[in-house]
């Protein structure tokens, strides 16, 4: 297993790496305009540069701890993954009940779901006028979007789950005597997490995504806003250096995702282990 594992990254890194040599290559041929794309090893120093804390050590003003992780692009990475973290949770927990409402009860979902079909394609994008005419400038805004980006996927994922309960086992629940709370409890919401945890995933990937587009319009710090910030002074290693770093952040959330699915998802692939 562990050989797969290891086999399957080394695959994985070729075309990354691959890319990355011909890139490197065609800037060291002159091939390419460095101030529109820069070099790899540009982006490279860039990026430890930007990481890097923005002036000398001095006991005076804290721990060596803290003065180590002071540099832009740390301070920048927390603020937005303190916006997704909130966002989403504002979201799925607005979206989870909902779902689970509508996916068990027919006269709910017949009440509510031509309200949300009508809404869940309008993209979160489409709201960042009214989000700051609404909330001003700053976190509210932009967890508001990322909200929003969050709830629909959850959501639509959570009434799916809960309706595609096959019948048999709510028949068969039924003629053992269960009342209709200990069925919703027992069987559709067992029956329904792979659902709910694959809208969670999709659910937090999307508010990954929306916190760059809010933090380059209504917030002054994040990804987003220092990647706006690298466009107006044309510092386009700064651009990818920020772009990759929110590519790296939303891999690593993807694999945590992935894992926490797998360990919680254990009985429904009838592992013990």
């Amino acid at each position: 297993m562990a050989k797969q594992k290891n086999g399957g990254v080394l695959q994985g890194l070729i075309v990354p790496v691959l890319v990355i040599a011909i890139w490197q290559g065609a800037s060291s041929l002159g091939w390419i305009n460095p101030l529109v794309l820069p070099s790899p090893w540009a982006v490279v120093h860039k990026w430890f540069e930007y990481i890097s804390p923005t002036k000398a050590y001095d006991p005076a003003d804290g721990s060596w701890l803290a003065w180590v992780f002071s540099g832009e692009l740390i301070t920048d990475a927390i603020g937005s993954l303190y916006r997704v973290v909130a966002g989403f949770l504002i979201g799925a927990g607005l979206a989870l009940p909902l779902g689970l409402l509508m996916g068990s009860s027919q006269r709910i979902y017949g009440l509510m779901n031509l309200t949300v079909q009508v809404i869940r394609p309008i993209p979160p994008i489409a709201y960042i006028p009214l989000a700051i005419l609404w909330f001003g400038l700053g976190n509210p805004p932009a967890l508001f979007l990322i909200s929003l980006g969050a709830f629909f996927p959850v959501l639509m994922n959570t009434i799916a789950g809960v309706r595609q309960v096959d019948s048999i086992y709510l028949r068969a629940a039924r003629n053992l005597g269960a009342s209709q709370s200990t069925l919703f409890l027992r069987v559709m919401l067992p029956a329904s997490v792979p659902y709910i945890l694959s809208g969670v995933r999709i659910g937090i990937g999307t508010a990954f995504i929306v916190v760059i587009v809010a933090e380059m319009i209504a917030v002054s710090n994040g990804l987003g806003f220092r990647i706006m910030e690298a466009r107006e002074y044309f510092w386009s290693d700064k651009i990818i250096a920020g772009m990759i770093t929110i590519g790296l952040l939303g891999l690593a959330i993807d694999l945590g995702m992935s894992r926490l699915n797998n360990y919680m998802l254990r009985w429904h692939r009838g592992l013990e282990n």
